[in-house]
Parts: structure tokens; C-alpha cells; sequence
């Protein structure tokens, strides 16, 4: 048995970030902070760790609530773990980058103990995959368009824009990114929860008209009703759940209003690795796809043993473009061979 003796969260400075917004009204990059690595030490001295950017929240929340319920608890058991975490979010209603961490640091755990790879013991579907550009948002449709030229040098296939938020502009910069790129360039869009119904609606026509693969997020999560009016009026493909609490759970409901064709699914929003295998093993179910959300290497190792997902997700920023040093060349992430999470 590997008995937990030890939790901890260890809390480092992360710098500034180069300065970004998601869209106009919502902040993107943050000033320097405090960060957390969570540690779970076991009985046999391995270490799990699962990063946090909120580490001060992180170190309350192990500290008050987390730590009483994991010592002496045997670190294979993450099922019954997932569960006791997921019964303390009823009292606490655990922030969504918060849900997943004790999961993840159990996996990392597990991989070296047994000598494997995370995706490896969850059961490898592949070796390598795709990526896709995910932008920030930029000052001008010129800047977006070198942006994508910056992109396709980079070895990028597909590009996801994270526009204005201004159904007009937003809807120009669509039609004029896919003139610039042509026909072959995958193109997707993500309106990070800028738009009431109608403006989606109007957008998601546009989008439709010029091939978009999908249309992520364009309204707050919080009302499925009206995802299941959005996914009858426009043709354009859905991709939903990113935001919304309860992880499979939530994500159910989606599906069986009609309004998603693809879910998103994470380590780090969804319950660590056993809520977003949870959700990608309920898609696939329905014949849909799950599209792992945002970088690191959590994320990468999903990527590797999800069969309903198509690309890993490489944030944009800068110009000249910064973006996830584990893409190569061509575009692609690799599965990595060592034990644990790394």
C-alpha cells in the first residue's frame, strides 16, 4: 500500500505574463502571483504534484479542508478519492482549477509507481497528435492576419481565433482570415462568453458559411435552453461545457439537449484526469467528440489516450508569436515515455 503521510502546497512566484485579453472586457494575462504546487507525499517517499496559478487559494483550501481527508488514505484509490473530493465541493464549491488537483497529483503518484507514463496507464491511443494555434486577441485584423502567416511557419495546421467580441468585427475577421489562409487551414473560433442568443446566432451563420470546424463558448454556460436554441438555428458545429461546474455530470445534460456535437474536457476544469476521461468516455458514447482544453502536461497525456479528440490546444501570444515550446516543427505533440506525469 502507498499510504498518504503528506500534503502540502508549496507556494512559488510566477511572473508577469506578456499582457494579453481573451476579448474586449476580459482580461487575459495576469501580474506576477503567487503559484502552488500541490504535493501528496506517500509512506514509500513518492511525490505527486499538480500545479496550480492560484496557489495562496490552493494552500486554504488543502490546509482547512483537503489534507484531514487524504492522510492515511492509500493514494491508489483515486476513484474513492475523486468521490471525497467531490463531496467536499458541497460545502466548499471548489473553484473549477481547483476540482481536479488531488487527482492529478494521484495519477503522477500512480505512473511511478508503476513505472509508466500517465497515458500509458490510462490506456495509450496514440503517440502523437496535432495541434492548433489558439490566439489571444490582437489590436486589427492585419495583426491577425500575420499572426496566422507567424503561425503557419510555426508548423501549425489550424487556427482558433479569440476575437472581439463585437459581432460585426468579429464576423469581418472571419471572412477575411479564411480569404488570407484558404480552404486547407482548419479554422475554429472561440467567443469566450461574449454574446447574448441573437448575435450568436448571427455569427454562428457567418462562421458556418466559411467552414469554421467549430463555435466555442459564444454564450455564458449557465442556460442550456438557450445552447439548444443556438445548435437549432445555426449549422456550424458546437463546442460546449468548458466553463460550466459539475464535469460529467453537467456535460450529460448538454448532450441530451442537442446542443453540443463536440465537449470540452480537461484535467485542470473538469476534475483532473478521472473527470475528463469520465467526460470524453461519455461523448464518445454518443458518437461526439471531446477536445481537450488549454496546455501542460496533464493536458498532453489526455491528448494521448483520448480516441474522440482531434488536437491539443497551444496558446498564441506575442508578436512575434509565443506559444507551447512542446509543439514541434510540424505541428505535432508527442507522448512522453517517462514514468508519472512529465
Amino acid at each position: 500500500m502507498s499510504l498518504i503521510d503528506r500534503v502540502e502546497v508549496e507556494l512559488v512566484e510566477v511572473p508577469a505574463m506578456h499582457p494579453f485579453r481573451w476579448r474586449d472586457g476580459l482580461p487575459g494575462s495576469e501580474p506576477a502571483l503567487q503559484g502552488g504546487v500541490l504535493m501528496i507525499t506517500t509512506s514509500d517517499g513518492v511525490v505527486g504534484r499538480a500545479s496550480t496559478p492560484r496557489g495562496v487559494i490552493a494552500a486554504d483550501l488543502v490546509n482547512r479542508r483537503v489534507r484531514d481527508e487524504l492522510i492515511g488514505q492509500d493514494a491508489m484509490h483515486r476513484e474513492w478519492l475523486w468521490h471525497r473530493i467531490w463531496e467536499l465541493d458541497r460545502i466548499e464549491e471548489f473553484p473549477l482549477y481547483f476540482l481536479g488537483l488531488v487527482d492529478i497529483a494521484l495519477w503522477d503518484i500512480a505512473g511511478q509507481v508503476a513505472g509508466l507514463p500517465v497515458h500509458a496507464l490510462a490506456g495509450t491511443y496514440r503517440t502523437s497528435l496535432p495541434a492548433y494555434a489558439s490566439t489571444v486577441t490582437y489590436g486589427s485584423i492585419e495583426e491577425y492576419l500575420d499572426i496566422a502567416d507567424q503561425c503557419l511557419e510555426r508548423g501549425f495546421k489550424a487556427i482558433k481565433l479569440h476575437a472581439w467580441g463585437d459581432v460585426v468585427r468579429d464576423a469581418r475577421l472571419a471572412q477575411r482570415l479564411r480569404e488570407h489562409v484558404g480552404d486547407d487551414v482548419e479554422l475554429m473560433y472561440d467567443g469566450s462568453a461574449g454574446f447574448d442568443l441573437p448575435d450568436a446566432i448571427r455569427l454562428g451563420k457567418v462562421l458556418s458559411e466559411l467552414d469554421f470546424r467549430w463555435y466555442e463558448e459564444p454564450m455564458r454556460e449557465f442556460n442550456i435552453t438557450s445552447h439548444r436554441w443556438l445548435a437549432e438555428r445555426v449549422d456550424i458545429p458546437l463546442l460546449v461545457g468548458e466553463t460550466s461546474d459539475g464535469a460529467h455530470f453537467n456535460t450529460a445534460d448538454f448532450i441530451q439537449a442537442g446542443a453540443a456535437t463536440y465537449v470540452r474536457t480537461s484535467a485542470s476544469l473538469k476534475g483532473g484526469i478521472t473527470g475528463a476521461l469520465r467526460i470524453a468516455h461519455l461523448a464518445e458514447s454518443f458518437g461526439l467528440r471531446a477536445e481537450v482544453h488549454g496546455m501542460g502536461v496533464p493536458n498532453q497525456h489526455l491528448c494521448m489516450t483520448i480516441p474522440n479528440t482531434t488536437y491539443y490546444e497551444a496558446l498564441v501570444w506575442g508578436n512575434p508569436i509565443i506559444t507551447d515550446p512542446s509543439v514541434d516543427a510540424d505541428g505535432l505533440i508527442h507522448a512522453s515515455t517517462a514514468p508519472g506525469l512529465s
